[in-house]
Formats: C-alpha cells, sequence, structure tokens
C-alpha cells in the first residue's frame, strides 16, 4: 500500500517532458512484489480485462492474400487505447492454453473437411525445444499440379487477356506468358502451403497453440524446388499444449507455507501513520534559514554512491542509490538505508556530507547486499512544517464528514483493518503460488511467453495511462514494437513465473476434478461485459469467457489449496 501511494506521490511531482521517459521506467522496472502476482483474486473485487487481440492466421483462413515469410511468427499489436480499463493483470497461461489449442483443432477440421485433397500428405513429426513440435511435410505431385491448376483459374478470372473473352479458357502457355512465369511459380508455392498446411496440423490436433505456426523453410528454396521437381518439401515448427512434470508428485496436496507478513500491513500502525500523513498535509511548508536538519524536516537533496573495494579504494559507481532532487521526509527515513538519516542530521541547505554505510544482507537488490558504500550527499533546501493544532476542529479536514478527532481514528481503524486482512490473504496466495511454481518443472512456449507478457505489458501501459495522461504520440511510441520488446526481454524471468503459476493452476484443476457452477460463470462474465461497455471498449465475448473461466479456476485452486495446507505467519 505505501509503494502505491508513493508512486503516486512521484508522478505528481513529475513535469511534463518527463512522462515519457518515466513511463518507460515504469514498464521495465518491475517492484519485488510483481513477481508473486496473484492472477486469480475474488471476481468480485476484480474485473476481467487485458483485451486478447486476436490475429487470424493466414493459413487457418480462406482470406488473404499473401503468407507468412519464412522464420516469422504471426505478431499480435498492443493497442493501448484499446485495452479495457477493467484490468491491471492477467492470468492464462494454464486452462487458457488448453482452450487457445481447442478452438484451433477446431478450425483446422473444418477447412480440412472443406476442401479434401486428392492425396495424403507425409508428415514426420519431430519433438523441439521448448514445447514445440516440427513438422517435416512432403506434398505429392499431385497435390502440387492440382494447386497449380487452381492458380491458372484465378489469374484467368482476373486477367483480361487480348483476343479472349472474359472468362473463357486461356491455354496455359500463353496465361502463364501473360501473368509471367516467376508470378505464376510464385503464386503456386503460396497455394500450396495455404491449402497443405491445415491438412499437415492434423498430426497435431488438440495440441497446437493458436497462433504460433512458423514456416522455418527458405520460401525462395521452396520456389526453386517446386520449379525443378514439380512438388515441394517443407518445415513447420508449431508450438504445443506444455506438460508438467510435479516434482515431488502430488507435493501440492501436503504443502507447508510460511508466510512473511510485514509490519507496515499492521493496522494499528497502519492508522497511525495514515493520521500522521493527512496531519502532515495540512501544515504549510517553510524555509529552515537558521538550524541543520531535524527529525521532522523535509529536505531536497542529491545523493551520489560508489562502491567501496576490500583494500579501502573507490570502486564503481551504483546508479541505484543515485537520486537529484530527491524529496525526503525525515519522518519516514527509516525506509531508507539503515543509518543514513543519522548520517545526514545536522547538514544545511548548500551543505555536502560524505559518509560510508553497509547494505544490509536483507537488502531487496541482491547485488548490493553486504556491499560497503560511501555516499555523498547535496542538500539544495530544507524545510519544516508549521502545523495546526490537532484538536476536533480538524475532523472534516483530516476526513471528510468526520466531526471528532475520535471520530477520525475510528474511521481509519476500521479502514486499516480491512486492509490488513486483505494485505494478508494476498499474502498467503502468492506463497501458495510461489510455492507450487518451484514444483513444477515445465517448458514454456514462445508464443505462450509473447502472449502473456504483452497482456501484462498492455495492463502496465493501462495503468500509467491513468496515472499520467500520456498523449496518443507517447501511447504510440510506448506501444511500438521496440518497446514491447524490450520489455519482454528485461522482464522475461518475471513473466516466465507467472506463466509456470498460471499452468501449475490450471493443472491442479484438471487433476483434482474442480468445478465451478455456471451460475457463477454467468454472472461474471455479465459484470466484465458491463465493465468493457462503461468504458466504451470492444471486446470478444468469447476472449472474455476464457478469462473469467480461467479466474475461476484459479479461484478454486487457491481454496481448494488452502484448505490442505498448513500455513505459518510470520512477521518480519
Amino acid at each position: 500500500k505505501d509503494t502505491a501511494l508513493s508512486k503516486k506521490w512521484r508522478f505528481k511531482k513529475l513535469s511534463q517532458s518527463f512522462k515519457l521517459e518515466r513511463a518507460k521506467m515504469e514498464l521495465c522496472v518491475i517492484s519485488s512484489t510483481t513477481t508473486t502476482i496473484n492472477p486469480f483474486q475474488s471476481c468480485l473485487t476484480r474485473r476481467i480485462g487485458s483485451r486478447l487481440f486476436q490475429c487470424d492466421s493466414l493459413f487457418l483462413s480462406r482470406r488473404g492474400c499473401s503468407l507468412l515469410r519464412s522464420g516469422e511468427r504471426l505478431k499480435k499489436p498492443i493497442r493501448p487505447l484499446e485495452i479495457s480499463c477493467a484490468s491491471k493483470k492477467f492470468g492464462g497461461g494454464g486452462g487458457g492454453s488448453r482452450r487457445l489449442a481447442a478452438s484451433t483443432a477446431v478450425e483446422a477440421e473444418a477447412i480440412v473437411k472443406e476442401d479434401r485433397l486428392p492425396a495424403d500428405l507425409q508428415v514426420t513429426e519431430t519433438k523441439a525445444a521448448n514445447s514445440s513440435v516440427k513438422l517435416s511435410v512432403e506434398v505429392p505431385t499431385i497435390v502440387c499440379e492440382d494447386c497449380y491448376q487452381r492458380v491458372l483459374t484465378e489469374f484467368m478470372k482476373l486477367s483480361k487477356v487480348p483476343g479472349f473473352r472474359p472468362k473463357q479458357r486461356v491455354p496455359e502457355d500463353i496465361i502463364v506468358g501473360f501473368v509471367g512465369r516467376p508470378y505464376v511459380l510464385r503464386a503456386t508455392v503460396e497455394s500450396i502451403l495455404k491449402r497443405t498446411l491445415p491438412h499437415a496440423m492434423e498430426t497435431v490436433t488438440g495440441k497446437a497453440l493458436k497462433d504460433s505456426i512458423q514456416i522455418v523453410s527458405s520460401f525462395p528454396e521452396m520456389e526453386k524446388a517446386y520449379s525443378q521437381l514439380k512438388t515441394l518439401s517443407y518445415e513447420v515448427v508449431v508450438d504445443v499444449v506444455p506438460e508438467l512434470k510435479w516434482n515431488p508428485e502430488n507435493g501440492y496436496k501436503d504443502m507447508k507455507i510460511v508466510v512473511e507478513l510485514g509490519d507496515e500491513i499492521d493496522a494499528k500502525k497502519a492508522c497511525e501513520r495514515q493520521l500522521r500523513q493527512k496531519y502532515k498535509s495540512l501544515g504549510a511548508l517553510k524555509i529552515v534559514a537558521d538550524r541543520g536538519l531535524q527529525v521532522g524536516d523535509l529536505a531536497v537533496i542529491d545523493i551520489s554512491a560508489t562502491t567501496i573495494d576490500e583494500d579501502g579504494s573507490t570502486g564503481e559507481a551504483i546508479p541505484d542509490a543515485e537520486s537529484k532532487g530527491f524529496h525526503f521526509d525525515t519522518e519516514e527515513g527509516n525506509r531508507l538505508l539503515p543509518g543514513f538519516l543519522d548520517s545526514i542530521l545536522g547538514i544545511r541547505a548548500g551543505e555536502s556530507k560524505s559518509f560510508s554505510l553497509v547494505f544490509p544482507e536483507s537488502w531487496k537488490q541482491e547485488n548490493l547486499r553486504g556491499q560497503r558504500a560511501q555516499f555523498t550527499v547535496d542538500c539544495k533546501e530544507l524545510f519544516y512544517r508549521d502545523l495546526p493544532t490537532l484538536d476536533d476542529s480538524l475532523a472534516d479536514k483530516l476526513l471528510p464528514g468526520c466531526t471528532t478527532l475520535q471520530e477520525v481514528e475510528e474511521t481509519l481503524t476500521k479502514r486499516c483493518q480491512e486492509m490488513e486482512q486483505e494485505a494478508k490473504e494476498q499474502a498467503t496466495d502468492n506463497a501458495i503460488l510461489e510455492q507450487i511454481r518451484k514444483m513444477v518443472e515445465v517448458e514454456i512456449p514462445q508464443s505462450l511467453f509473447e502472449e502473456q507478457g504483452r497482456q501484462f505489458y498492455g495492463a502496465r501501459l493501462l495503468e500509467i495511462q491513468g496515472n499520467m495522461k500520456l498523449t496518443e504520440e507517447q501511447l504510440a511510441s510506448l506501444s511500438s514494437q521496440k518497446a514491447v520488446n524490450e520489455f519482454l526481454e528485461t522482464q522475461r524471468e518475471s513473466i516466465t513465473n507467472i506463466i509456470k503459476q498460471n499452468l501449475a493452476v490450471g493443472d491442479i484443476f484438471k487433476r483434482e476434478n474442480l468445478e465451478f457452477s455456471t451460475d457463477e460463470l454467468v454472472k461474471e462474465v455479465e459484470n466484465s461485459i458491463t465493465e468493457f461497455k462503461k468504458h466504451k471498449q470492444e471486446y470478444d465475448e468469447e476472449r472474455v469467457k476464457d478469462q473469467v473461466q480461467e479466474i475461476l479456476e484459479g479461484a478454486k485452486v487457491l481454496e481448494w489449496l488452502k484448505e490442505r495446507a498448513e500455513i505459518q505467519y510470520i512477521t518480519r
């Protein structure tokens, strides 16, 4: 909660000229809590969104005038203005991957039934890395000839050949000469690929993930081979539903969970902290002119830091510990590096202080744990708060609607108790998800990684858009393929961990034959669609239904695991 508040405070202090750069930083920096996202929290408090953008496969469609070039995978664009405002996190990867495979199978089956080939293809299946399969496809000559004749027929319909009436049969050599042999050759190869690929995919029916098809054969080489042999061979790589291995087997049934709770979620301390923050906001900041820094002051400081080597010499700069124009509230000094506040007490505006400190072993950045560092602090400005007398007359200003300080404290206490319970439940869910993630071994398909990563990026971008009011030009920059790819690469570990959690949850739901009522599903789908309409967002009802199912599955699994787990709570 404090992290969220501090982020909002930072956003308000940003100038317009630095919005875009800050947005890029926010997208690329995920806090330690993000890696334990619970994508399955109650649907009553969290609505479905993160619209799954559709991209029809050219090979699984009867339409489309161009083919995917070899080595390229179908991409799904990030469209931030169309992302539902109803979602902040994504789920999926468990039941979602099974449903995507099922939908792909239905589409391919429909095409195969509609278009029978004059001869069977020879397809060899080979297991590949990252839960993918390589299909080596050999197309018989009779199938290639049939595709060639179809291409000629289409050219005859579309071309106006001098000396021939519309729809009149044109001799082969004339139509080929009129169109151009290279164009006919290219169109024939594309026709063969488009027509035979759904049939080749029959070998992975029910396993292949939608939009994961990748032709690895070189298109020019296929053209050359067909022109010489009048037959065609090509290779395709397709992602399939990943298989999970539990270690130990069924280890999720009797887990022992240790949940660490920070003292910042304690309702009593949180209430005192909130009341103090509200009280401080009523005071006016005044410049300190005749003394140094004291506890209770607010200082604007520049911080720089370098490592200290074992021999005492100065090492490298520590970028993560550096800051310019940092607004340092001394009453919150305990949230920084231990000893930092004590080292700068007494500093005056315009002065500098240098001192060494050691990062504790509990520091969140592992590379800095136990590291000795030399800090230099330049004090730019120094302020104190001129606070009014704290009595009942301030009640309404502290919390609108309250008439006494006691009423303010009681209201805040109730809110903080609710927040404490929610934080405790969230921490429990996160600990369970993290433990089952460590129990599974699975290869993540690249297409699934990209799908989930893009949803994650879209949700984060939506959050930043809401906080910072980005312009369309800035959104376009942040939505570029380059920006998305950078995010996917820098957050690969975090995204992979979340996918593993989701796959584990989906597998448990299936293994234990868990279920939810149709009424629950219908109700949540209706609520989600209402949210889409409220924010005037486009949506695909089937996709919304899939997402609701995934979240309901997750909620049931977490409930089932909690009932069987031994859970211990400790305060750090």
